[in-house]
């Protein structure tokens, strides 16, 4: 038996319902799939029950989201996270995100901040009720929304590319049910400062929430 098969479970031998991509990513997550590890189609198929089109769509929704990797002509591994790179990225994020605050802070209309407010408390909701995938689109849409008040598309478009440059994040950094709550009440209170045109606490809280500290 395969490691991939080694590690499937009673539930995994019963129909699923699941979407196969995020039982992918829950196994990724709990480091059952550590980085580096190949996947091959057929043992993923094995391991969840289902189809080879579905193993296939989940491999490619993966590498979209930069939680696998795909080599042409060999194959999927989960994506190997190169820390110092990781980190110079999380750096460059702070130096741009942290800069742009008074202008956020400038431009935001009531309107403005009560979209943000939806958008944060979407993220907790789905803290309860959603999937790991729906969390990670939640998250990007509350950091798009909030970076596009600073009025310049050229940085939203920029910082989106160089986040595209490591590992998902801040998904590869949710291990724990506290720190995606964490998570959840730092973009409230980005909204709490933004509504009190609190420029220093919004650079602060930025960077803090850039580097998961």
């Amino acid at each position: 038996m395969n490691s991939l098969e080694s590690g499937a479970t009673a539930q995994a031998q019963e129909p699923q319902t699941s979407d196969v991509t995020e039982l992918i990513l829950q196994d990724i997550l709990a480091g059952r799939l550590p980085p580096g590890t190949w996947l091959k189609q057929i043992d993923l198929e094995r391991r969840y029950n289902c189809t080879r089109p579905e193993v296939r769509r989940a491999l490619d929704r993966l590498v979209q989201k930069r939680l696998v990797e795909h080599i042409p002509n060999r194959g999927y591994h989960v994506h190997e996270q190169d820390g110092r790179r990781a980190q110079e990225v999380s750096d460059i994020r702070v130096i741009l995100e942290v800069a742009v605050s008074d202008r956020i802070v400038a431009n935001a209309s009531e309107a403005d901040i009560a979209n943000l407010r939806v958008l944060a408390s979407r993220f907790d909701d789905l803290v309860l009720n959603g999937t790991m995938l729906e969390l990670y689109e939640a998250n990007l849409a509350f950091h798009r929304h909030l970076l596009a008040l600073a009025g310049n598309q050229e940085l939203v478009e920029l910082i989106t590319e160089i986040r595209q440059r490591t590992s998902a994040a801040p998904v590869s950094q949710w291990r724990t049910r506290a720190r995606i709550e964490q998570s959840g009440r730092e973009h409230q209170q980005m909204v709490d400062a933004i509504e009190r045109r609190d420029t220093d606490g919004l650079m602060e809280l930025t960077r803090r929430h850039i580097l998961q500290a």
